[in-house]
């Protein structure tokens, strides 16, 4: 199995229902999966036994702050987004994962010796497909 790195990483974003396009400056993103279990052990039962619950994702970005970035300004708090994580970059062939959600963290950061910084996290809803380029 071959590795890559992440330097060709692309995040597309957008306002729901129109076209998705690139997110400039990014710097890094995480796009996580969990699950819930349910308990269904009963008594008599030596072990705990579970069956599947409700999947969760978010996705989080991190970048150099640029105002005149539309997609960048697009990622306000409470915004119902479309978004596309293409973790090794837009050639043919790469698999890229893309869904929903609404973005519930914005935070803008900056220090007098470093660059201006901006976080936003997304609650994904909804299904998330996985397909290639």
């Amino acid at each position: 199995m071959a590795t890559k790195t992440g330097a060709s990483g692309v995040v597309k974003v957008q306002v729901s229902g129109t076209t998705v396009a690139v997110v400039g400056e990014v710097r890094s993103f995480t796009f996580e999966g969990s699950a819930d279990t349910i308990e269904d052990s009963v008594m008599g039962d030596s072990v705990r036994s579970y069956k599947q619950g409700l999947s969760t994702n978010t996705l989080t970005i991190e970048v150099y702050w640029d105002e005149a970035d539309a997609q960048q300004t697009a990622l306000d708090e409470r915004a119902s987004i479309d978004w596309q994580v293409h973790p090794t970059g837009t050639g043919s062939g790469e698999e890229y994962y893309s869904g929903s959600g609404i973005v519930t963290s914005k935070s803008i950061t900056g220090a007098f010796d470093g660059m201006v910084e901006a976080s936003f996290t997304i609650q994904c809803t909804g299904a998330v497909t996985t397909a290639s380029n």
